[in-house]
This record gives structure tokens, sequence and C-alpha cells, in this order.
């Protein structure tokens, strides 16, 4: 194992590196990169003055000297492939470079949204595996009855309904008409002032409809999964010898089958990593929650290509994290697995 660990982790750079690059390239080649979009904005401004500059048909009156700072404030003065071996010299030295957007370094961009994403993450995967794992049991033992169906209803109508449909109707419902909840928002904007308790409370009162949203789609996915293999389990003939030699059938469940049913669970527990800070941009945008997601989205749309790097290599960091960590859980819950 521990072999093994070594060389995942001896992977890490490389795979980063060969992701980024690709990443890079295609900044670069977009259409509609920074570079464009200032120039856009020159002709929008009738620069009267300096050297004609063609641009779709279109001349931008812009001096040389002007186009050339221009590419050299957003690196587009170098080669390609020198241009991307100081962007990964600077991040050697924790140095994202600067967003275009906010003017500020990339890690303290990300810093601010980052806590939000991972504060819905952690709470929608801590109730996701609290209520689904003894969900699926259940389902599996009452197979076929009242409370499977019941519960099997309730999963895929949660399942079917977008997460971004269900935020805009539970908005227009409990916020706008009731009244219950505010509108959107992280916290309110007099959270400083409050004490801890008020705190609190402010918190979860905004939480509940986001986390409403990020709970409907991946309650069915765990569930089920863990009650399929749950019910293979049950059906296996190492079942039927066990309760043949007398162990109890609530033993054999969840001594035997259990463990075995939690290996597909334990197989995407690490992917669910990216998911903690990634989390949903349409939710996001709907609740008005500046978060990881949605800095992600606006940072492309802007062409804002410092934020999107750094929000690439951050998510494919944790993604690599996480598969590694998921070996680790199957090595543990199936001990017949071992990793040389």
């Amino acid at each position: 194992m521990r072999d093994y660990l070594i060389r995942r982790l001896l992977l890490i750079p490389p795979t980063l590196l060969g992701i980024m690059v690709i990443v890079f390239i295609i900044t670069r080649f977009v259409p509609g990169g920074p570079l464009e979009r200032a120039l856009m904005e020159f002709q929008q401004l009738d620069i009267s003055s300096g050297t004609s500059i063609g641009m779709a048909g279109q001349d931008i009156a812009l001096s040389d000297e002007q186009l050339e700072r221009l590419k050299q404030y957003y690196g587009f003065d170098k080669p390609v492939l020198r241009s991307f071996v100081d962007w990964v010299w600077k991040v050697l030295q924790g140095d994202l470079g600067n967003s275009y957007r906010y003017n500020e370094p990339v890690w303290d961009v990300i810093q601010q949204r980052f806590p939000v994403s991972l504060y819905y993450g952690l709470v929608t995967l801590v109730i996701t595996y609290l209520v689904c794992i003894p969900l699926g049991i259940l389902k599996a033992i009452r197979h076929r009855t009242l409370v499977d169906s019941l519960s099997s209803i309730l999963i895929f109508v949660g399942y079917a309904i977008p997460g971004y449909a269900l935020g805009s109707l539970l908005l227009l419902y409990f916020s706008v008409q009731l009244e219950w909840f505010p509108m959107g928002g992280f916290v309110s904007l007099r959270f400083d002032e409050m004490s801890t308790a008020q705190k609190t409370v402010d918190l979860i009162w905004h939480s509940v409809l986001p986390l409403l949203c990020y709970l409907v789609g991946s309650f069915a996915l765990v569930t089920l999964l863990l009650k399929n293999h749950l019910l293979d389990n049950l059906a296996a003939d190492y079942m039927r010898t066990a309760i043949a030699k007398g162990v109890s059938y609530h033993r054999s469940v969840m001594t035997h089958a259990m463990r075995n049913s939690l290996i597909p669970i334990a197989t995407t527990f690490g992917q669910n990593i990216t998911l903690l800070v990634s989390g949903s941009f349409l939710i996001e945008t709907i609740f008005d929650i500046d978060g990881f997601g949605l800095l992600g989205f606006n940072a492309i749309l802007d062409r804002d290509y410092p934020v999107v790097m750094g929000v690439v290599l951050l998510a494919s960091l944790l993604l690599l994290i996480g598969n590694i960590l998921s070996d680790i859980l199957v090595a543990i819950v199936d001990p017949r697995i071992r990793f040389a």
C-alpha cells in the first residue's frame, strides 16, 4: 500500500501539468479573449488617434505602443511555451497571477469564495451519507413494501427536478409569498454585528433553501446505489451460509452484506471532494451565493484566464487526491483488495 500511494502521489505533478497545458493552450487560442475584448472597448470609446489596426473587418485606432502595453498586461507578448513556463514557475512560488476582472491576486479571489462552497459542500456531503446509507439499508431490507415504494417515489421526483429549477420555485413560494426565508445571499448584511448565537441562526436561515437544492440530486444516487448492491449481497450464497451456521440475520446484514455493499460507495466517495468546492453555479446564481462554482463560471464568461487557470488547477488537484482517497477507502472496506 505504501509503495502504491507513493507512485500515485508521484503521478499527480505530471497529470496536473498535462491538464494545465491543455487548458492554457485553449485559453490562448479561443476567440474572444481578453485582448480582443479590450480592443472592442477601445472601439466603443471611439479612439481617433494612433495607428489603425484591423479587427474583424473594422478599424480600431490604437498606437503600437498602446497595443504592446496591452499585450504585456494580459501576458500575450511572449510565445505560448514561454508564457506557460513563466506561469508554472510563478505557481511553484505560490503566485497564481492577478485577476483581470478583480485586479487582485487570483489566490486572494479564490480564498474569498472557497469557504462558501466548502461550507455547502461539507454540509451536503454529511447530510447525504447520514440519511442515504440508513435509507438504502431500510429500502433493501423492506424491498417492495410500502416504505420502499413511497421513498422511491420521493427520491425519483427529487432527482427528476433540477436543483436550479427547484431553487426558483422555493424562492418564489417560501421567500416571496410566505417570506419565511431570505431572497438570497450567504449571510445577512449585518452579520459582523451579530453575536455568535445570532450568526449561527442567520447562517442556518440562509442555508435551508440552497441545501435543499443541493441535496435533492445526490439522494437518489447514493441511496439506490447502496440498495441495489445490498440486495445483490443479501441474495448471495455466503449470506445463506452465514444464516445456516446460526449467525443472526441482523448481524449477517451489517457485518457481511453491508461491508461488501459499501465498496461502490467508497469508490465514488473521493470524487465528491471536487464537488465540495465546485458546487453548482446555477444554484449559486439563483440564491446570490458568491461561491467557487460561480467564480469559475464568471471567469470563463469574462475571459479572466488567470482565475480560470487557478480554478482548474485547484479542482484538478482535489480530484486527483480524491481518487487516491477512494482507493484507500476501498482497501479499508474490502480486505481482499491489496494495492502493490
